[in-house]
């Protein structure tokens, strides 16, 4: 098994927990908060299944690792919207929280 498998697959764990969390929230209460939380937690979860691609090498046609090529594109906007997207709904529902 390589180390870049073994990293994606340690770091598929907290994504799985963290999406199914933000699946719950958004189920219990469909708000723009829970929303935004679910479509970054999604992105992360996408970031993650990247770096599996690309250890096993599929999709080739994406060119995973290499600069300007698609698989690069995805998970860097994936990791941005991530990393955007679920602070900002969890912000938004901490404070929402603290107002009710």
């Amino acid at each position: 098994m390589n180390v870049t498998l073994l990293k994606a697959l340690v770091a598929l764990v907290p994504a799985c927990t963290l999406f199914s969390g933000s699946l719950v929230l958004f189920f219990r209460g469909k708000t723009v908060c829970s929303f935004l939380q679910l479509l970054g937690t999604g992105c992360l979860v996408v970031v993650v299944l990247t770096h599996v691609s690309e250890a096993l090498h599929l999709f080739p046609w994406m060119h995973w690792g290499l600069e300007r090529s698609v698989g690069h594109y995805v998970d860097f906007w994936s990791a941005v919207l991530g990393l955007t997207l679920f602070p900002i709904g969890y912000l938004l529902h901490a404070l929402k929280k603290r107002h009710d």
